[in-house]
């Protein structure tokens, strides 16, 4: 099927398009492996051999220190999310302006896709009592993530058009969690399998670090052989590119007072994306911190969540057909809140309500993430692509920092996980009554663009 994003734009092949959804596919490894399930627990671990406390040592915390902040070991992962994030503000948006000026928009994408796998693959080096050099590792990967993933969502307006793109972006979602589904399956054999292979459990998982690594790297590979570099949504460079992405960024940032209702849309999302990231970067600590879960339980858990995500993409798809975009997300909203609150109440050392807990949040994650982005791909005025999802990526894919910093907070000053994970769930609801207030009908023609058929 061909298909066309824009005028000036050179039409879409299956083959182009089949090469994008494979970037889901690349990259999902690193969100799956890394961010949800292995590095939280594994640098807590690291960071809290590193603040034990000697015998004899009264004056000891029991805390590590970053420059003059002193924090529990338990709040380094979820405080690492957010610096991440913060660097983000800058670096996203910057990216994106880039991306519609520049016509190497394929080698872009390839320099920061590169950048994050490589220093997935240094994590390697992760032992002992190195949790300094894992932060700045994650920091590294976690920002190239991001930056990759602006180029990458560009690309979404360019290849289909607006009756199309639920159905791409739907695809590409329910693709990545079965890709990062299938390496999070070997990484469980592994893990199941250490004793044969004569390992401890901290080198098998720091293995599976550098596996998700590998994984990005290698299939990187195939959008870049079949994505093309097309025309600048933009135009030319006027002056030297980065030049030109730090003038466009401020012209962003001004201009998005003339379209309120794609802030609007920006600013629900932002909110609820942050509960989401929260609850996919910070759900295994809580299992093996609180509830006192295995490793291999936590892996079993959501190697179960990507596979029941790949279904609820589809279907929330399906039903976004139907009914509308809007209307599908604010449905999955109110099962995150109800899946949040479900969570303060599991019982410790138990995995079956963990599990059902795992296909509650596989069925809304999925497409909660797809038709938002679908969605908001319909508010962006035209040639602003890159540097519009630049902004609206410093929120996605876990690299949101409200929910994490609240947890922290809420972690450090009760010492409970269950509070902590508790506080999530204001997130949810307050994205669920802005995105309510959103009337996304005029706000795409107010972008100068054409609704679909079904909102």
């Amino acid at each position: 099927m061909e298909g066309t994003a824009g005028p000036s734009q050179p039409p879409s092949s299956r083959r182009e398009r089949a090469g994008w959804i494979c970037y889901d596919w690349a990259n999902q490894a690193f969100i799956t492996t890394v961010v949800t399930v292995f590095l939280g627990p594994y640098l807590t671990a690291i960071a809290d051999q590193a603040a034990r406390c000697p015998v004899g040592e009264p004056d000891c915390t029991g805390r590590i220190s970053i420059g003059f902040l002193e924090i529990l070991p338990g709040q380094l992962f979820p405080y690492l999310i957010s610096a991440s994030a913060i660097l983000t503000i800058v670096v996203l948006p910057l990216v994106g302006a880039i991306a519609d000026r520049s016509p190497y928009k394929r080698e872009l994408l390839a320099f920061f896709a590169y950048l994050g796998a490589g220093a997935t693959m240094g994590m390697f080096f992760l032992v002992d009592d190195r949790w300094l050099l894992g932060a700045v590792l994650f920091l590294i990967a976690n920002v190239a993530f991001g930056a990759s993933i602006v180029v990458y969502n560009s690309y979404l307006p360019q290849l289909a058009g607006p009756d199309e793109r639920d159905q791409l972006s739907s695809t590409g979602w329910a693709v990545a969690y079965i890709g990062g589904g299938i390496l999070l399956a070997v990484n469980l054999a592994a893990l199941l399998m250490r004793d044969q292979f004569g390992l401890s459990e901290a080198d098998v998982v720091r293995y599976n670090i550098v596996s998700a690594g590998i994984w990005w790297a290698a299939f990187t590979t195939v959008p870049m052989v079949t994505l093309r570099n097309r025309p600048p949504l933009a135009g030319p460079p006027q002056r030297f590119l980065l030049t030109d992405g730090f003038v466009q960024l401020w012209h962003t940032l001004k201009g998005l007072r003339k379209y309120p209702l794609t802030l609007l849309f920006l600013v629900a999302y932002l909110i609820y994306s942050d509960g989401v990231s929260a609850v996919i970067a910070l759900s295994a600590t809580y299992g093996s911190a609180e509830l006192r879960l295995s490793a291999d339980h936590l892996v079993m858990t959501i190697l179960v969540v990507q596979f029941v995500a790949f279904f609820g993409a589809l279907a929330m798809g399906r039903i976004a057909a139907r009914v509308g975009a809007r209307k599908t997300v604010l449905g999955g909203l109110v099962g995150w809140s109800l899946i949040v609150s479900a969570a303060y109440f599991l019982p410790p050392g138990q995995l079956p309500p963990f599990l059902a807990l795992g296909v509650a949040i596989g069925l809304v994650l999925g497409g909660t993430q797809a038709l938002s982005r679908s969605l908001f791909s319909q508010l962006i005025p035209k040639g602003k692509e890159g540097e519009y999802f630049g902004i609206y990526e410093i929120t996605d894919k876990a690299t949101s920092w409200l929910a994490p910093l609240l947890f922290g907070l809420a972690l450090g000053a009760t010492e409970s996980y269950r509070v902590a994970i508790l506080s999530v769930i204001a997130f949810f609801v307050v994205g669920f009554v802005l995105l309510l207030l959103v009337p996304m009908r005029r706000a795409i023609i107010a972008a100068g663009n054409t609704p679909p058929r079904v909102l």
